[in-house]
């Protein structure tokens, strides 16, 4: 087994495309947790209408690529709405609830028979990458940039530069939006929601404001899972996806700008070494009780259990601030 391939491969993830596709989802979760307090536990919902949005428009109707980003986009703020109206005056529990059934809903429905017309059903959509393949200037695809197993096809180097451009100016739009007055209302109703609408402040606008902006970033990583895929299908939108937000942004940091980024970095690193270290493991005979499959359950296994060592030893998440997990801080 050699180690040195293992962590070059972990060090792949940790900045590839994935990496940064699941680091813009986690914004915008972060975004509603994070900074607002509301409890989103469907942000794969969203990314299910952006990446859709991209399939249908160039899979079904062969529209633009662009056009197929702002059909998700537009989803994205339709269900934030959906979503939002009905819940946001109320406890911030009847959002988790309404969100985590949402997400699922959605998926039985873009796999149920009646929808093939336009989402193929359970077989998905296909083909959704060329155009923006096409708009690929910089890197030459038959080449590979990088040393070795931590290398990258012309392909993923374009795809990685969008992806990872996307996540410095969502990131960055982040910054300046808390830094801003409206910033610090948000932040207020995360603290005191009763004492911001005591201020005479609309706490439902800001919330809806919120809901609407975390769910069209968490549409754009949906867009870019379509395009990095090249094929979507619904069954690869479980809520498993928005546990792995949570936990990517709980390591990172919840509340904190680079907080996401950060967190899917290590997420994706600490995965993709335990795949490789335990099958490195099979493969010597040290693990004869295992099989292929068992492999995945483990992974699924280590992340339970990296969420409940978080919570007890580090809530604030790696480079978080404990009091950004408090409430009513002093």
């Amino acid at each position: 087994m050699d180690i040195f391939l293992i962590l070059a491969e972990s060090a792949r993830s940790a900045v590839g495309p994935v990496a940064a596709i699941y680091a813009l989802a986690a914004i915008g979760l972060n975004l509603h947790f994070g900074y607002t307090g509301l409890l989103n536990f469907g942000q794969v919902g969203f990314m299910l209408v952006g990446a859709y949005g991209v399939g249908i428009s160039v899979a079904v109707f062969e529209l633009p690529l662009l056009v197929g980003f702002a059909l998700g986009v537009a989803c994205a703020v339709v269900l934030a709405l959906l979503l939002g109206i009905p819940t946001l005056r109320l406890r911030a529990d009847y959002l988790a609830i309404t969100t985590i059934a949402a997400a699922e809903v959605l998926r039985l429905v873009y796999r149920a028979g009646f929808a093939e017309p336009l989402t193929n059903g359970v077989y998905g959509l296909q083909n959704l990458s060329g155009e923006f393949r096409t708009w690929n200037l910089i890197f030459d695809p038959g080449e590979r940039y990088g040393i070795g197993a931590f290398s990258f096809s012309g392909n993923h180097m374009w795809l990685m530069a969008v992806a990872w451009g996307l996540v410095a100016l969502t990131a960055l739009l982040t910054w300046l939006l808390m830094h801003s007055p409206w910033g610090r209302v948000v932040k207020g109703i995360r603290e005191d929601e009763e004492a911001v609408r005591s201020l005479g402040k609309n706490v439902f606008a800001y919330k809806m404001q919120v809901l609407v902006l975390g769910g069209v970033i968490g549409a754009l990583a949906g867009c870019l899972m379509a395009v990095h895929q090249g094929a979507i299908q619904p069954d690869q939108f479980k809520p498993q996806v928005t546990f792995f937000l949570w936990v990517i942004l709980l390591l990172g940091g919840a509340g904190r700008v680079f907080g996401p980024i950060v967190g899917s970095m290590a997420f994706w690193f600490l995965m993709t070494f335990t795949d490789r270290f335990l099958r490195g493991l099979g493969a010597e005979g040290y693990l004869p009780f295992l099989s292929g499959p068992d492999f995945g359950a483990i992974q699924l296994a280590f992340v339970g259990v990296m969420l409940v060592l978080l919570i007890v030893f580090r809530p604030q998440g790696l480079i978080g601030d404990r009091k950004e997990m408090l409430i009513n801080v002093k």
